[in-house]
């Protein structure tokens, strides 16, 4: 999943985007918007520095945001676990809501894989029979 070793001061915030594969734009709009678990740590100088925790993190969310949740669901994920322990089946009933749109999701992205199959099918056959002329074309 994520490279191991972050070493203990953590990393900046260019090598955080490397590792978690977001932009250092996203990184800063992930903390502003209130979807990060734990207060990303900073340097002297004021520069972020993230842990192994912050980046594990960040990449839950990236996953989340992939499958269709919310920012605000997201976010309430967040608040639910930087709240600790007591909320646990508050968390499992967002997941488990989320993972049924997930899979709702999944199931008509297969049925338009189908249509395409079917289409596919027709047009490779057309082809192979020299009968590509045939297929439906809007007149002009």
């Amino acid at each position: 999943m994520l490279e191991v070793n972050v070493p203990e001061r953590g990393v900046s915030i260019a090598e955080a985007a490397r590792r978690t594969g977001v932009s250092a734009h996203t990184l800063r709009y992930y903390e502003r918007a209130g979807l990060v678990v734990t207060t990303v740590d900073r340097n002297p100088a004021g520069r972020r520095r993230y842990r192994q925790l912050d980046l594990e993190w960040i990449k839950i969310c990236t996953k989340l945001r992939a499958t269709g949740m919310s920012i605000r669901a997201i976010r309430r994920y967040a608040e639910l676990v930087s709240a600790g322990r007591g909320n646990e089946e508050e968390r499992l009933a967002l997941l488990e809501a989320h993972r049924a749109d997930v899979i709702a999701k999944i199931a008509e992205l297969n049925e338009n894989l189908r249509l395409i199959d079917r289409k596919v099918d027709v047009y490779r056959g057309r082809l192979a029979a020299g009968e590509a002329d045939r297929l439906w074309a809007p007149t002009a």
